[in-house]
């Protein structure tokens, strides 16, 4: 089984249309896939460049408490990306930016660590790309550059094999603590230094 690395943004529930709006802004603007429309508990309805499952018909989740996409992002260069993008036989763009794709998400409107609060768990497609994940600082701003402008609390890179997790953003902050570590033995001391961030 290959490496699984990837990063776990938490938020309240009424920001998720936000944090999706932001990663859509991230898609490759010239990525020719159909729209696909989602429709978010509550009602909600946004319109991605990203597909499901590897399809574009329209999704309700308006009684579903997750939502799979399929992502291509932009990524800033940075020597991590440099190397990777050669490897793989792309160039990057005018802008200084790569696509990387695939990364998977999967939408959770109540997480799996507080009910009160959704995460977006965005993982590698591959282990050389989870290798990237670990090395590159540009995927790393990425997200947490996503949790802050989404009104995230908590933002952790997550290897996905029980080892422990990174803290990468917490309460509005950069940080750089594990759980478990000596400030958070478990994922509940984490949790319950979240606040509701003022909006």
């Amino acid at each position: 089984m290959g490496l699984t690395y990837g990063y776990d943004i938490y938020l309240r529930p009424r920001n998720v249309a936000r944090a999706l709006t932001n990663l859509a802004r991230l898609a490759p603007p010239a990525r020719a896939v159909p729209p696909l429309e989602v429709t978010l508990p509550g009602g909600d309805r946004l319109v991605l460049p990203f597909t499901s499952h590897f399809k574009s018909e329209p999704v309700d989740c308006s009684a579903s408490g997750t939502l799979e996409l399929d992502m291509s992002l932009m990524f800033d260069v940075d020597d991590a990306l440099r190397e990777y993008v050669q490897t793989i036989g792309l160039e990057p763009e005018a802008d200084g930016r790569v696509p990387i794709g695939y990364v998977y998400a999967t939408i959770r409107f109540e997480s799996l660590l507080h009910p009160g609060y959704a995460s977006v768990e965005s993982w590698a497609a591959t282990s050389q790309m989870s290798r990237l994940f670990a090395r590159s600082a540009n995927v790393r701003k990425l997200f947490t550059g996503i949790t802050a402008g989404s009104g995230g609390v908590c933002c952790l890179f997550d290897t996905g094999d029980g080892g422990p997790e990174e803290v990468c953003w917490l309460n509005g902050e950069p940080a750089q603590e594990t759980v478990p570590g000596a400030r958070f033995p478990d994922r509940r001391a984490l949790v319950e230094t979240w606040f509701d961030p003022v909006e």
